[in-house]
């Protein structure tokens, strides 16, 4: 069984509808940053970087970067999600998922957090106006593409990029900001919509579209990897899930 640590709000999401997809069983173990659990010895035991989420392994070993553990568990599972090697479309898959990783979330997350970016107070709304121009700019390059090749990234084959593109629109640009992207990217948004109605991950998807992400304020440690982490009991406490159980850290 798979350990996956994270839940709440945060982009554990993805490896969690990864796992949901492949019916692969799993625990969820909640960890909420917004309180440093993230940094307790108990967690750092786990995984050092004090990041979320976390993988632990049948075997083990503790994988992270939620982007990745995503990607391991549909090539160690061979989920149809992923093309293989010598797939003609895998050149495409791995472009456009790792555009996701590279240019997508950098200026969207800045979007949730300007406050790290700005060297002063009063320049926070200047920092935050700035990585949402970005953000948008980047996001229309997308929606270019699916205006062309969709309705998925890879046409009419649906794929692990395709999850992780509407995993990262459903967060939006920021807490008071959630539709941004999908008022500004229409190919997204119908993108959007198809993986909320996939029986299995779907769910796990509209619940973070309906889901208030709280204002985030200053975290006391940059450690934090996740744009807004929900505080409710919800999200702080145990849930089981369809394949496994889950646990809290409390």
């Amino acid at each position: 069984m798979y350990v996956l640590y994270g839940g709440g709000v945060s982009r554990s999401l993805i490896t969690e509808m990864v796992l949901v997809e492949g019916s692969l069983p799993y625990k969820l173990v909640d960890v909420d940053i917004t309180s440093g659990e993230h940094l307790k010895p108990e967690f750092r035991k786990i995984n050092p970087a004090g990041f979320v989420p976390a993988l632990v392994t049948p075997s083990g070993e503790v994988l992270h970067e939620a982007a990745a553990t995503a990607l391991f568990l549909c090539e160690a599972h061979d989920l149809d999600l992923v093309p293989v090697v010598g797939d003609a479309a895998r050149g495409r898959f791995l472009s456009r998922y790792f555009f996701q990783t590279n240019d997508l979330q950098p200026p969207t997350k800045q979007c949730f957090y300007p406050h790290r970016f700005a060297c002063r107070d009063e320049d926070v709304d200047a920092v935050r106006e700035a990585a949402r121009s970005r953000a948008l700019e980047r996001w229309r390059v997308v929606d270019s593409w699916l205006g062309v090749d969709g309705p998925y990234i890879l046409g009419d084959r649906f794929s692990l990029a395709d999850l992780h593109l509407a995993m990262w629109a459903a967060f939006g640009l920021g807490e008071c900001d959630r539709r941004a992207i999908l008022e500004a990217c229409p190919n997204v948004a119908r993108l959007v919509d198809r993986c909320a109605a996939r029986p299995k991950s779907g769910p796990l998807l509209k619940k973070l579209l309906d889901r208030q992400i709280p204002p985030l304020g200053r975290f006391a440690t940059p450690h934090d990897a996740t744009p807004g982490y929900a505080t409710s009991q919800n999200a702080r406490g145990a849930r089981t899930t369809p394949q496994g159980g889950s646990v809290s850290m409390r």
